[in-house]
């Protein structure tokens, strides 16, 4: 097992890292705040908490938690307009040291594409640094399902887009930050996995990872 010193080695080194965004880079669920915009909070908490501690399928937790919401376009435009973004403590500081680093950054998220944007818009990460689901509609702007061959809809998706970003990017190493059971997953494909607390402490990533944060801060020093 490695220890400190050898884990911010590979910190100080990366030359990529990729961030979860609920609960990591901003301080909710964006599909949590999207059920109570639209009404259907308590239905839908549940099913994320069940998700992101592992107790049931991603793309069984991400259908069910769609069927409830139904979200339609004009609600997603309204939901942006009225909702501004809560980033998370310190990571407006320490994405602008890692790009100051000549770090690659990357979103890598089980949430939405049109709510993820604005997020990486204000952290001067480029939109097609986004891996994340993106929603369907029908031509009136009803919903119609989200995209089911995007890599993030389902469980494995994380490790799925490292590996290719590992192959088509030529990134050597990888950091992975995040707080849910689908990041700690990219431990098989990472060179590092750092959990992070600072949201929500989920017990079975804090128990499983070699290096667990409640403090973004504590990464920008090492740098």
């Amino acid at each position: 097992m490695a220890n400190l010193n050898e884990l911010r080695s590979i910190w100080k080194n990366a030359d990529a890292v990729t961030f979860d965004v609920d609960s990591t880079v901003i301080q909710e669920e964006g599909i949590d705040e999207l059920a109570k915009f639209c009404g259907k909070e308590n239905d839908v908490i549940s099913l994320t908490n069940r998700a992101m501690q592992g107790d049931m399928t991603f793309r069984q937790s991400l259908e069910e938690r769609l069927n409830i919401i139904k979200p339609n376009l004009m609600q997603i435009k309204q939901f942006l307009a009225s909702h501004p973004i809560k980033l998370s403590p310190g990571i407006k500081t320490l994405v602008t040291t890692l790009q100051n680093h000549k770090k690659q950054i990357f979103f890598i998220s089980g949430g939405f594409h049109s709510l993820i944007a604005p997020v990486a818009t204000s952290l001067n990460i480029p939109l097609e640094n986004i891996f994340a689901n993106k929603l369907k509609f029908y031509y009136t702007g009803e919903y119609a399902g989200f995209d089911e061959n995007q890599p993030t809809a389902e469980n494995g998706g994380k490790v799925k887009v490292i590996k290719y970003l590992k192959n088509k990017k030529e990134l050597k190493t990888i950091v992975h930050i995040g707080d849910g059971s689908t990041d700690l997953e990219t431990t098989s494909i990472v060179d590092l996995f750092i959990g992070y607390g600072g949201n929500v402490i989920r017990e079975n990533v804090k128990q499983q990872s070699l290096w667990y944060i409640t403090d973004f801060n504590e990464l920008v020093t090492i740098l």
